[in-house]
């Protein structure tokens, strides 16, 4: 029963933040463009801020673990690997949108969120961060194209805007600086310290009701079987092959943690957004999107639990 607790505490905050923002939106606080800019404006400044304040208040040196970082990019190289294969038995107008919404997850907003929750700080999630997310963005770019209705070509500017794109991820511009910060042992005036404190505290928090008011249980329409498997693979599937190997390999609480959220949480908003923009439909992905949303606190809650459960976080 104390283990069941433990992972109910670990995933019902966070999830009651969506419900949150559900319910806002029910009520018409909050609209269609107020929860798009608001996903926006976390993603371009609390969040950036809040992860460059874990690192650089981190002995970055002595938390670094490239070992970790190379098997993040491994496994997530692999799962795009195998969903890909998958949908070789997909017709192919929905193929790009199946395998990205397989693996491409929420790992920056959840990743935080939950390994906070759990430990206080999260580090760890920027570094699985590291190992994944620009993988993430490079082969959406890649597995779109190539799927697109419009048999777009994988030309050499789309990938050099798909590269120019990652380096000016503010994520990825805040764990740059925030590791630099750390490394080169930059001391924080508590004035700064105390800004960043409050800007990055908010991100967490309006990220998850922004993720809570994008969800439409009544827009789920077409496409429903490709969407159920794809958001097998993404909770339950992905999670279920590389946990035991991430376990076998040595990594434990916080890291493994943050190989959860990379594997198995629920798959982001901005992957809808990406397909929309690449001339796919969408359907499959909005789907998966309000689907993993919905279900991945029930996920998470039972991985959590049996990691638990095995004394392994």
């Amino acid at each position: 029963m104390r283990d069941l607790i433990f992972s109910f505490n670990a995933t019902m905050p966070v999830f009651l933040m969506m419900v949150i923002g559900f319910f806002l939106r029910s009520i018409h606080w909050i609209d269609d463009e107020f929860a798009s800019r608001l996903n926006r404006f976390v993603f371009k400044l609390p969040l950036p801020v809040l992860v460059f304040s874990q690192l650089a208040t981190t002995d970055f040196r002595s938390t670094w673990d490239g070992r970790f970082v190379l098997f993040c990019f491994l496994a997530t190289l692999c799962s795009i690997t195998l969903v890909a294969l998958i949908s070789l038995l997909i017709k192919n107008a929905s193929r790009g949108e199946f395998v990205q919404a397989s693996y491409r997850s929420s790992a920056a907003l959840l990743g935080i969120a939950y390994i906070t929750n759990i430990y206080g700080e999260a580090s760890m999630s920027a570094l699985m961060i590291l190992g994944s997310v620009p993988l993430y963005n490079v082969m959406a770019v890649v597995v779109l194209t190539i799927t697109s209705p419009e048999n777009k070509k994988l030309s050499g500017s789309t990938v050099q805007k798909t590269l120019f794109g990652i380096i000016k991820n503010p994520i990825i511009i805040g764990i740059a600086l925030g590791m630099l910060w750390s490394v080169l042992r930059i001391p924080m005036p508590h004035i700064l310290d105390k800004t960043v404190h409050n800007i990055g505290s908010i991100a967490s928090p309006l990220g998850l009701i922004a993720m809570g008011a994008s969800i439409k249980p009544d827009k789920i329409s077409g496409a429903l079987a490709p969407s159920l498997v794809a958001s097998f693979f993404k909770l339950v599937g992905l999670a279920a092959i590389f946990l035991p190997i991430a376990i076998s390999l040595g990594f434990r609480t916080d890291k493994l943690i943050a190989i959860l959220i990379m594997l198995g949480s629920a798959t982001t908003v901005s992957s809808f957004v990406m397909a929309r923009s690449m001339g796919h439909e969408g359907t499959l992905t909005s789907n998966t999107v309000v689907i993993t949303t919905l279900l991945s606190a029930f996920t998470l809650t039972g991985w959590i639990y049996i990691l638990k459960v095995f004394n392994l976080i």
